[in-house]
């Protein structure tokens, strides 16, 4: 999906951009309202700032309507009521303040793009089922839900959010910033120790089918463990199994030690005699 970003604050663009980035998202970046009129090229979604330096975003708003119907977030510092109204009135679907997060702004482009979408009878509509990982582990992003051996597994919220982020891309090197902005956001300004006690709640709560490795100095990779675990008898199963086959041997061998001696004895006394 392609987007056409128009913001002048560069640390914001570049924090926005490479979240975007990061979820699979093209991202086209102009600082000003006359570039982003004259960008011809095809974008599926604009996120637009209203404070520009040449012009008012709200009158680029405007003008991007009039051309077409592609959706338009306007992203702005501008929080008052007013702002907002005039924005949606002027053609913008949606309108998200600052500061904002970049999760945020994901979950706008996508309920606007579904929005944009005609709808599909219930009958015909193939909707994508969870995605599985490995063979234990499931997670359906669109019910928000975690199963493990067919068993649905009860995570805190950022504890989901923090599972889907890892497996949208299983075997990453996630670095400890990158998964702090795009689980607890950009403006997240606390002691980053709390992603130490989510990751371990996970590992907790997902053991076997997953393993979340630490890299020290960077950040975790989560890894998918493909082997079941299943067929291997476990310690109590083999010392049943081993008992009972010792058990059986033994007897056995005794019995046929008593029907041996027997048959010698008989035959040894029927030729003496």
């Amino acid at each position: 999906m392609r987007v056409l970003l128009v913001e002048d604050d560069e640390p914001v663009a570049e924090s926005l951009r490479r979240g975007l980035l990061r979820y699979g998202f093209e991202v086209e970046w102009v600082t000003t309202g006359a570039a982003a009129l004259a960008d011809e090229s095809p974008y599926d979604v604009v996120l637009l700032d209203l404070g520009l330096p040449d012009t008012d975003g709200l009158d680029v708003c405007k003008a991007l309507r009039d051309r077409g119907d592609v959706p338009i977030i306007v992203i702005s510092a501008r929080s008052d009521e007013t702002d907002r109204v005039v924005g949606l009135e002027l053609g913008a679907d949606d309108y998200v303040s600052k500061p904002f997060g970049v999760r945020e702004v994901i979950a706008r482009i996508r309920a606007v793009m579904r929005r944009m979408q005609p709808r599909v009878p219930e009958a015909s509509a193939s909707a994508p089922g969870p995605d599985r990982y490995g063979p234990r582990l499931t997670v359906d992003r669109k019910a928000a839900r975690v199963h493990l051996d067919g068993e649905e597994v009860s995570l805190a919220p950022k504890e989901y959010d923090l599972l889907a982020f890892l497996t949208e891309e299983p075997g990453a090197l996630m670095s400890r910033e990158q998964i702090m902005e795009a689980v607890w956001d950009a403006n997240w300004f606390g002691p980053t120790k709390t992603l130490d006690v989510h990751v371990a709640a996970l590992r907790r709560k997902l053991a076997g089918a997953i393993t979340i490795e630490a890299v020290r100095g960077v950040g975790f990779r989560l890894v998918v463990n493909e082997d079941t675990g299943a067929g291997a008898p476990g310690p109590e199963e083999g010392k049943a199994s081993g008992q009972g086959d010792d058990k059986a041997s033994g007897q056995g061998d005794v019995k046929a030690s008593r029907q041996g001696d027997g048959k010698a004895s008989r035959q040894g006394d029927g030729s003496a005699s």
